[in-house]
């Protein structure tokens, strides 16, 4: 039986409601509690240096994921910049060395909506650089019109997930040669609404922004709780997180969810209070050996129980590997 698509939109509108308000709220054993520190959110509190640490970060020139390089530059880390639009990285770079003038950081050209992209940029990163010690998955996509990228995925799915399962796949053996080394997979909230759809994973037969979004963050925790298993005394580890409700250009997409985003803007948290779990994952002493956890305001967060299928895991996995024309066992 067909489903009215007013009530997909319906359903999408009210679930990218929820995740406005995550902030407000913490999930536990379904319960939803008061959260009284619902805006700045958690702190990390390390003071970790990363001297002579390479870190890549994806989506580097915008939101968390230039506080993100920020701070890791301020660590002493050589930091790379992987954009999509490199004079928009050059910019955030250079108002980072405007902060920080010792800061090392560099940008370099990468599109995850298109696979040659991502495989040049490997080809070059491989041959150029000798350690990478923290990948950062940061980039993303939210609530696009329906379109597809260079190589027909639907865009979240493509570049939300396979692109960066394709980035990482490409660079996971030199992650090993510079144990130990951290993955970072910035998932959200979101995934607790969302469902893998093996028979219409690119949304063909029926398009909700909201629900595809959802989606591709629920692959982002299968992903990595799947990736953790698999390397499991490689001295690589991998987390997802949730970095709360930001106010960002992420919205830039959708002009109701930016409307909302304006309007409760004090509730937000700030791009920078975005990137504390992140940082947190990266560079806590304590997590030196933890992997396959997910984590939200710099602590253990709740993965929804679709989240914690190692069936659906692993077949996400071989069809991910299909679909990008790979084998990754």
């Amino acid at each position: 039986m067909m489903v009215p698509l007013f009530i997909i939109a319906g359903f999408g509108i009210v679930t990218l409601l929820i995740i406005l308000f995550a902030p407000h709220i913490r999930i536990n054993q379904w319960l939803l509690i008061p959260n009284s520190n619902y805006a700045a959110g958690g702190v990390c509190k390390s003071t970790a240096r990363l001297d002579g640490k390479t870190v890549l970060i994806t989506g580097a020139n915008t939101g968390i994921g230039k506080e993100t390089a920020l701070d890791l530059a301020m660590r002493g880390a050589n930091v790379i910049m992987a954009c999509r639009h490199v004079d928009k990285g050059e910019e955030a770079a250079a108002s980072i060395r405007a902060v920080y003038p010792k800061a090392q950081v560099e940008v370099r050209e990468l599109d995850l909506a298109d696979t040659c992209s991502i495989r040049a940029f490997a080809q070059k990163f491989l041959s150029e650089v000798n350690n990478l010690h923290i990948l950062i998955n940061n980039a993303g996509v939210m609530m696009c019109p329906y379109t597809k990228t260079i190589d027909g995925f639907e865009m979240h799915i493509g570049v939300n997930h396979l692109g960066h399962f394709l980035l990482t796949y490409l660079l996971i053996g030199l992650l090993k040669r510079s144990a130990p080394a951290r993955i970072v997979v910035v998932s959200s909230l979101a995934h607790n609404f969302g469902w893998i759809r093996f028979h219409d994973l690119h949304s063909q037969g029926s398009y909700n922004s909201g629900l595809a979004y959802c989606q591709s963050k629920l692959a982002n925790v299968h992903f990595a709780r799947e990736l953790a298993r698999r390397l499991k005394g490689s001295n690589v580890t991998v987390n997802s997180i949730h970095p709360g409700t930001v106010n960002s250009d992420l919205t830039r997409h959708s002009s109701l969810m930016a409307i909302l985003f304006t309007v409760f803007s004090t509730f937000l948290k700030t791009p920078r209070e975005g990137a504390q779990t992140g940082i947190y994952c990266a560079v806590a002493e304590e997590l030196h050996s933890i992997s396959g956890k997910h984590f939200s305001d710099c602590a253990p967060a709740f993965v929804a129980p679709q989240g914690r299928s190692e069936e659906t895991a692993k077949r996400l996995w071989k069809a991910s590997c299909e679909l990008l024309g790979i084998e990754w066992d």
